[in-house]
């Protein structure tokens, strides 16, 4: 598993990254498909103290899945424990949804009971004609219609995006890229 480390307005010591391998080398055993693991690790000057340290940590798995979780705390070690601790528990719910889905394909039906089904299920299919517009211009239209994001066609990378508010109070842009 290769392992990337990256600081946002903080600066990764030897220890910090010592301590950080050592805790997410522990996933493996989990999850041994596991390809590429990237920590990131901020400081944000926040009201709250205990809010103010980030460690957010993303596993890559073939093919194209993806696992994210993301913990504040006083303490940076204390941020990572916890974010590391919070990746186990979705590995497990991940791994037991699989299990899941291959016996129910081998019983031939998810009806038997084995299976448990997920906390969510979708409930309302919403279809809506994408605008091409600019980033800015799809900002403007989120904050109009008071969503917490928006969709749109930009013409610019000529494929579907996403802008959406971020808890910091500035914005994001996802542009999907096929794996």
């Amino acid at each position: 598993m290769e392992l990337i480390i990256r600081g946002r307005n903080i600066e990764i010591t030897d220890q910090i990254e010592a301590y950080a391998r050592k805790r997410i080398a522990r996933l493996e055993r989990f999850l041994p498909t596991v390809s590429q693991a990237e920590l990131e690790l901020a400081q944000e000057n926040t009201r709250s103290r205990d809010q103010r340290q980030i460690a957010q940590l993303t596993l890559r798995m073939t093919p194209g899945i993806l696992l994210r979780a993301e913990e504040r705390h006083a303490d940076l070690l204390a941020a990572i424990d916890l974010v590391v601790d919070k990746m186990e528990r979705r590995i497990e719910r991940f791994k037991g949804r699989r299990e899941g889905r291959v016996r129910a394909e081998a019983t031939g039906s998810a009806s038997t009971g084995e299976v448990s089904s997920p906390a969510g299920r979708i409930v309302k299919i919403k279809r809506f004609e994408v605008t091409a517009m600019t980033p800015e211009e799809a900002i403007e239209q989120m904050e109009l219609l008071g969503h917490d994001f928006f969709i749109f066609y930009n013409p610019e990378t000529a494929s579907i995006n996403l802008v959406y508010r971020r808890r910091d109070g500035n914005y994001g842009l996802i542009q999907p890229e096929l794996a």
